[in-house]
């Protein structure tokens, strides 16, 4: 992974590094607390934790 910038954890403000081929959107996880985190910018860059999905019982 080359990495072309950095952004603050949203849940522990731990830098995470940005991938170049990373697009809004995706998911990725903090390398120190664990979280979920999706991009929500890359220019700026700008991280927000992931919305947690529930269980769909196909209801």
């Amino acid at each position: 992974m080359i990495a072309v910038g950095t952004a603050a954890c949203p849940v522990c403000d731990s830098p995470v590094s940005l991938a170049a081929d990373l697009t809004e959107s995706e998911i990725i996880r903090c390398p120190d607390c664990g979280s979920e985190l999706e991009v929500r910018s890359m220019e700026p860059a700008e991280l927000v934790e992931a919305p947690v999905e529930e269980e769909d019982w196909g209801q």
